[in-house]
């Protein structure tokens, strides 16, 4: 991460401390899995192929998401991903809410935190 580049912007009114991001993204990484795992094992006849294609691809949004913000520098892209990464896991959660309740509920703290991240990026956007 470009901290010198990052701490130069102008930072929205919101915006938290530095090290809350690595706690809070360990947490949902691991509902992360353990709501895909539910979903993967749960006991139902439901094809849960698109599930695991909107679920993939919500988790590559999500790890393009840095590089793009904090290498390349290009807010505006990264503002373009997180839009589209927030509507994937919400096709995501309505896809695993079908499969099991429960692995769509854990998602739930995940797309809190990811609405919050689309405000924080708008925010970058728009003031620098």
């Amino acid at each position: 991460m470009d901290l010198i580049w990052y701490n130069s912007l102008n930072k929205p009114a919101l915006n938290p401390p530095n090290w809350i991001f690595a706690p809070m993204w360990g947490i949902i990484y691991f509902l992360m899995f353990c709501s895909f795992w539910l979903m993967i094992y749960s006991d139902t006849n439901i094809d849960k192929k698109p599930a695991i294609i909107l679920f993939v691809t919500q988790l590559l949004l999500n790890f393009s998401w840095s590089p793009i913000f904090f290498y390349f520098h290009n807010i505006k892209l990264a503002f373009v991903i997180i839009f589209f990464l927030n509507l994937f896991l919400i096709l995501t959660i309505i896809s695993f809410f079908k499969i099991s309740k429960i692995s769509a509920i854990l998602l739930i703290p995940y797309l809190l935190w990811l609405i919050f991240a689309t405000y924080l990026n708008f925010e970058f956007m728009r003031l620098n």
